[in-house]
């Protein structure tokens, strides 16, 4: 990957997609548009501190040349953001317009964090569903040469600020592992650092010509192949 740009850079998988990006000597540029500066730092980082989101659409426009590759894993949640509203605003609203503006500048290969188990009976209904079904069919229509969706399970690893009930689940699904065998947490959560693993896995593969589809989704097994079993630090 010669060029990327990564959006969501100070979230928990962010930050390791980061970290693992600017320790990637074929990676000879790193691109980042964020409210604050991201933690990890390197010679091949080039960070874009924006606190207004209504300008990240044209700071993105401004990358020249155009990176090769956009990783989203930006995010939030209802409390976080102060109600369902905002919550679409940042986890729909903008995802689908940076994506947009990116496939507009010439942006060959798209990879979002999605979410596993948005698709289903139940959560169908569900408003954070919708969001990210949105997003998903948005990168799909945009006709990249490559759109490549993650869909983790419970994302295991530690938040600046933690989630309501995610310290408790993330307990409950090591407990369960710890009783029947890791397979059994693989297909519940894994860790953020695998999934920031798999999203660069994949994006290479993509860069090679390797990826296996057009539109490539990576559920749970998936995500733990690319970013854990097959991984080559």
């Amino acid at each position: 990957m010669t060029s990327t740009l990564l959006i969501g850079s100070t979230g928990l998988v962010g930050s390791y997609i980061l970290s693992t990006l600017l320790a990637d000597s074929s990676v000879a540029a790193v691109h980042t548009i964020s409210r604050r500066a991201p933690k990890s730092t390197g010679p091949t980082l080039q960070a874009t501190v924006e606190a207004d989101t209504a300008h990240w659409a044209a700071r993105l426009s401004s990358i020249r040349p155009a990176p090769s590759t956009v990783f989203s894993s930006l995010g939030t949640t209802r409390a976080q953001a102060g109600g369902i509203a905002n919550q679409w605003k940042i986890d729909h609203d903008l995802n689908v317009e940076l994506a947009q503006v990116a496939k507009a500048a010439g942006v060959r290969h798209f990879v979002f964090v999605s979410s596993a188990g948005t698709r289903n009976l139940l959560s169908t209904p569900m408003p954070y569903a919708k969001m990210k079904r949105g997003v998903e069919d948005a990168i799909e229509g945009l006709g990249f040469e490559t759109a490549i969706i993650l869909r983790p399970g419970l994302i295991m690893g530690e938040r600046e600020v933690p989630h309501q009930g995610g310290p408790l689940m993330i307990s409950a699904v090591k407990r369960l592992g710890s009783i029947f065998g890791q397979g059994v947490q693989d297909s519940l959560g894994q860790d953020a650092e695998v999934i920031a693993r798999a999203a660069v896995h994949a994006a290479k593969m993509a860069e090679e010509g390797k990826a296996p589809a057009k539109h490539w989704v990576l559920e749970p097994s998936d995500i733990v192949r690319l970013g854990r079993t097959e991984w080559k630090s």
